[in-house]
C-alpha cells in the first residue's frame, strides 16, 4: 500500500467513524504533503527520522506512511479497519433501505465544515452506487462552520462543473448550498447566486432548542421555504441528540451538547413546503 493511500484510507475511516473533524484533516494534510515528494526523499525521510519535520506531518501520521513504506499495513488503519467491520453488519431491512438510496441532496465539504474534499466525496458516491450528490456547504453568515462567501461559492460551482463533466454519464455531481434562515425567514445568499444552484437546502441555525418563541420560529421557516430557491428544508427541529465536535477552520473545532427540538407549528411549515 503507497503511504498516500493508506494516509486517506485513514482519514475515510475516521470520518465514518464520526471522529473529530480536525484528526481526519491531519490524515488528508499529510497525504497532500507526501504527494508532494519524490519517492526518494520520502524514503530517505522514513529512514532517518525526518518526516515529522515537514508542514503537516506529526508522530502519528509520520508511522503511517513509514509503516506503509516498509510494506506493511499501518498498526493504526487496521485496528481502524477492524472496528470499521462492525459498521457493514446490516439486518435486511436495513440493506434494503440501503438499495434504495439513489443519492444524497445534503452533504457538507471540506470548503466549510465537512472532512472530506469534493473530488473524494464523488468518488465515495460513485462506490456505493449512488446516481447523484449534491454539495451542499454551508453559507457566509455561519462563519464558524466556515461558511462559504459568494467568491468562494463562484469557485466550488467551477470545480463541481468541471468534476461533473469528467465522471461520465449514470452520475450527476450537483451544485449547492445550505442556505442559513436569518431573521424572518431571509435567506443568507444572493437570489442571483441561489438561482445557479441544482439544490438548495435551507437550514435555521439560530434560535433553536426553544430560544425562539414557537410563531416566530414557525413564521421563519415558512417564510424561507415560500422562496422559489428553495428546494429543501434542512433538520427542522434543530435537535442535537448527542453531543458532537463542529469544525473550525484550521484546528480542533467546539464541542455541541445535546439539544432539544425547536417548537413551530409542523402543520403550518410542512403544508408551505408542499
Amino acid at each position: 500500500m503507497h503511504p498516500i493511500d493508506a494516509l486517506r484510507r485513514t482519514a475515510f475511516l475516521l470520518e465514518r467513524a464520526q471522529e473529530p473533524t480536525y484528526r481526519v484533516a491531519a490524515f488528508r494534510t499529510a497525504s497532500l504533503t507526501v504527494a508532494g515528494l519524490p519517492d526518494a526523499e520520502l524514503h530517505r525521510r522514513a529512514a532517518d527520522g525526518t518526516l515529522t519535520d515537514l508542514p503537516g506531518i506529526g508522530p502519528k501520521t509520520a508511522g503511517v506512511v513509514t509503516e506503509a513504506l516498509a510494506g506493511a499495513v499501518p498498526a493504526y488503519l487496521q485496528r481502524l479497519e477492524d472496528a470499521a467491520g462492525d459498521l457493514t453488519e446490516l439486518d435486511d431491512a436495513a440493506r434494503a433501505l440501503l438499495g434504495s438510496l439513489r443519492g444524497d441532496l445534503h452533504a457538507h465539504s471540506d470548503w466549510s465544515d465537512g472532512g472530506s474534499p469534493v473530488e473524494e466525496m464523488a468518488a465515495s458516491a460513485l462506490d456505493v452506487g449512488h446516481e447523484y450528490l449534491a454539495i451542499t456547504d454551508h453559507s457566509p453568515r455561519l462563519g464558524v462552520a466556515n461558511g462559504l462567501t459568494a467568491e468562494r461559492l463562484e469557485r466550488q460551482l467551477a470545480l463541481v462543473a468541471r468534476l461533473d463533466g469528467q465522471l461520465g454519464e449514470g452520475f450527476r455531481l450537483l451544485t449547492g448550498i445550505e442556505v442559513d434562515i436569518v431573521d424572518r425567514g431571509a435567506l443568507d445568499q444572493t437570489p442571483e447566486l441561489l438561482e445557479r444552484l441544482d439544490v438548495v437546502v435551507a437550514s435555521a441555525h439560530s434560535g433553536l432548542g426553544g430560544k425562539q418563541a414557537p410563531e416566530v420560529m414557525t413564521e421563519r421557516l415558512v417564510t424561507a421555504v415560500s422562496n422559489p430557491h428553495v428546494d429543501v428544508l434542512g433538520h427542522c427541529t434543530g435537535r442535537l441528540v448527542r453531543p458532537r465536535e463542529q469544525a473550525r477552520p484550521g484546528g480542533r473545532g467546539r464541542q455541541q451538547q445535546p439539544r432539544p427540538e425547536a417548537p413551530f407549528d409542523a402543520e403550518e411549515v410542512f403544508a408551505a413546503c408542499a
